[in-house]
C-alpha cells in the first residue's frame, strides 16, 4: 500500500516528494520552528540529508511517511505518521508516530491539528494501527497543548542523550499517545 492522498476542510496532504524539497529547506530555515528539534536553522545540506531520510520512512511500513500540506495550493508545512525508531518507542506493528511542522506564518490558526486528525484518522481507520504517539520537548507548551487537543493523553516524560542540549532540554521530552479503541470512544462521543 502506498501513502493515500489524504484532505481535510482546508488541507490537502500529498505524500512527501523531491518535489518538495525547496518547501523543507524554507521551513527548516526558520530558527523559530526549529527551536525546539535543533535550537537554531538548518542549513540546506542538513535539510537535503533529512529530506532522504524523510522520504526512505515511506518504504519502512505501508501507508506511513511523510505529507505535505496545502491550503489553496499554497505549502504550509509538513505531517508524518512513521513507524516507532528507538527501542523505549515500543514495537512497529500496529503503532506509529505522530508529528507536524508548520511554517510560523500558519502558526495558531488549527492547522497542526488539523492535519493531524486526519492522519489521526488514517491511521486507525484506513491502515489498522492500534496506537498512535507523540512526542516534544516538555518545554514545548504549544505542541503538548496540541496533543492534549487531539485527544492524546500524557504517557510518560523521559530524557535522551543529546550531544548538543538545547534550552529547556534538561526538562526531558514528553511522549502522548491514544490508541485505537480510545479514538473509537472519542469519536463515538463526538458524533
Amino acid at each position: 500500500m502506498s501513502q493515500a492522498t489524504l484532505r481535510t476542510d482546508r488541507i490537502q496532504l500529498v505524500p512527501l516528494s523531491d518535489d518538495h524539497l525547496e518547501y523543507e529547506v524554507e521551513l527548516d530555515a526558520d530558527p523559530e520552528v526549529m527551536r525546539y528539534l535543533a535550537g537554531r536553522a538548518r542549513t540546506r545540506e542538513e535539510v537535503e540529508e533529512f529530506h532522504h531520510r524523510r522520504l526512505a520512512a515511506a518504504s519502512r511500513v505501508p501507508g506511513l511517511g511523510f505529507w505535505a500540506g496545502f491550503v489553496d495550493g499554497r505549502f504550509i508545512g509538513w505531517w508524518l505518521l512513521e513507524p516507532p525508531e528507538r527501542a523505549d518507542q515500543g514495537p512497529v506493528d500496529g503503532q506509529a508516530e505522530l508529528g507536524y511542522r508548520l511554517l510560523r506564518r500558519h502558526w495558531r490558526q488549527g492547522l497542526a491539528s488539523e492535519g493531524a486528525r486526519e492522519l489521526i484518522r488514517h491511521g486507525f481507520e484506513d491502515l489498522g494501527l492500534t496506537r498512535i504517539f507523540a512526542e516534544t520537548m516538555a518545554v514545548n507548551t504549544a505542541s503538548r497543548a496540541t496533543m492534549a487537543a487531539l485527544g492524546m493523553q500524557h504517557i510518560r516524560t523521559f530524557h535522551l542523550d543529546n550531544d548538543e542540549p538545547l534550552p529547556g532540554g534538561h526538562l526531558g521530552e514528553v511522549e502522548y499517545a491514544i490508541t485505537r479503541h480510545e479514538w473509537l470512544a472519542r469519536q463515538a462521543a463526538e458524533a
